[in-house]
């Protein structure tokens, strides 16, 4: 059986002799049944041809692989990768989505959510003199120190002793130095500001296990004045998002919820079993015949096509309406939600705060075992009931309805008062707002613009939780 994800550098459908669709299903998108790949050896030449050859293989866009290409000056497998696919990512079709990572990390995330690091993600602000939290997860070692959403970090030291004004670390192009590598145990002490003032604070990375709905706001109930409202945030589709999501929805239906705020503004994708559990949860009044989405391959690989149907669940809820908060960091299993339902509810489905980032194909997943290997490589591309797709600029120029809202820092997610949230309510109450403009790609925070950082060379969890350290 095959595992099937969706990410923002990682829409991906694993073909894997050994992984198994946590849906339980064999119509996991464009499923074949497992590609297997013998490992002939790990020296440099032979991964890049082995990865050369899957890519005249399966790619969505092989009209702009070049003809021939010497691998011999390109240092590393993903140097030649990239070189390989320069054709398709200048006309913005693969966004450097086509890669090279580790079996073993990525598995060990996805199953699990397991990864080291602080636990936060991390913004630069407009002038790039200082970084912002955005968000902080729990049982990771910068919330234990106090570090949550809202605070500003303006240096960063190995030591008190040698702090560095982040404005000159990254004038210097040193941000991922300065922060460290992603293992247990790297130590930086952080010059932060927050409603306490300015002080050191010093933490060390630690492994922890990334919670996808948030124990303190991750599923509640919005209250706008007399109307009750489900609020669900998801900050990534992996394995342990199940439970959480089926309970939330199943107190949800319980009380007779039918109009709902998805927060999906930092979520860059994950499993596509999660994608489809999330759409099935909002599906109650959805009929068999009724479709999820579409998963297209190149012709002669035509055999790998998918329908996914909906398939409501116990727990299941009927919406109404629907407010989608999403930003730029908002990816490829996300967008596959937020596209399923337009079809069904129209301008009743709001994309609320900016555009999201454009990612309408996916990859697959093939594994040189022997060297711990595998190639993400873009596949497949996806299309909603009414066949929309193609949505390389985000989302707002194809949902019938949205609003423009900023991220709010200075308010926590989950709180009525935040400006998305507040316009989400807005929207499902009928109020006016101002559309989002499909040409705009930057978030802006109080006049600025505020970019997730993402590291130079991420490691599973990063690529699908943008902004990560």
């Amino acid at each position: 059986m095959a595992r099937w994800r969706l990410a923002i550098l990682n829409l991906a459908a694993v073909l894997t002799a050994c992984g198994s669709d946590s849906g339980g299903s064999s119509s996991a998108v464009g499923d074949t049944g497992g590609v297997t790949t013998a490992a002939a050896g790990c020296t440099l030449r032979a991964r890049q041809d082995w990865a050369a050859a899957q890519l005249r293989e399966w790619y969505l866009f092989p009209e702009t692989l070049p003809a021939s290409l010497d691998p011999a000056p390109y240092p590393t497998v993903q140097a030649y990768v990239d070189a390989l696919t320069a054709g398709a990512r200048a006309q913005r079709k693969d966004r450097f989505f086509t890669y090279v990572t580790s079996i073993r990390e990525e598995e060990s995330y996805y199953q699990s959510g397991n990864t080291a690091g602080f636990g936060i993600r991390i913004a630069t602000s407009a002038d790039r003199t200082k970084l912002q939290i955005t968000e902080a997860f729990e049982g990771a070692p910068a919330l234990t120190a106090g570090i949550d959403r809202g605070t500003e970090i303006v240096g960063i030291g190995t030591t008190a002793s040698d702090v560095r004004p982040v404005a000159e670390i990254v004038a210097a192009n040193g941000l991922d130095a300065a922060l460290g590598p992603a293992t247990a145990g790297t130590t930086r002490t952080f010059r932060i500001v927050d409603g306490s003032g300015t002080r050191d604070v010093t933490v060390a990375k630690a492994d922890y296990a990334l919670v996808p709905v948030s124990s303190r706001y991750g599923a509640r109930v919005l209250a706008d004045g007399d109307k009750r409202v489900g609020y669900i945030n998801l900050r990534t589709f992996i394995d342990t998002a199940d439970g959480s999501l089926r309970a939330a929805f199943d107190g949800f239906r319980a009380q007779g919820i039918t109009e709902f705020v998805i927060d999906l503004r930092y979520n860059g994708g994950g499993l596509i079993s999660i994608a489809e559990l999330m759409g099935d949860l909002m599906g109650a009044d959805r009929r068999p015949s009724d479709v999820f989405s579409y998963t297209m391959y190149r012709p002669e690989k035509a055999a790998s096509n998918r329908t996914r149907f909906f398939q409501p669940q116990a727990q299941s809820v009927a919406p109404t309406r629907i407010a989608f908060i999403g930003t730029t960091a908002s990816a490829s299993a996300s967008e596959l939600v937020i596209n399923a339902f337009i079809p069904y509810l129209h301008a009743r489905v709001g994309l609320i705060g900016t555009n999201t980032f454009g990612k309408p194909v996916g990859q697959i997943g093939l594994d040189r075992s022997a060297c711990d290997d595998r190639l993400r490589v873009i596949a497949l591309a996806t299309q909603n009931a009414a066949r929309q797709g193609g949505y390389y600029d985000g989302l707002a120029g194809t949902v019938e309805a949205s609003c423009r809202a900023t991220d709010d820092l200075t308010q926590p997610l989950g709180s009525v008062a935040e400006d998305s949230i507040r316009t989400a309510l807005d929207f499902l109450a009928g109020r006016a707002c101002t559309p989002i403009d499909s040409a705009a790609t930057a978030q802006r925070v109080g006049g600025g613009v505020r970019t997730l950082v993402n590291a130079a060379r991420p490691n599973p969890a990063q690529r699908e939780v943008p902004g990560l350290f």
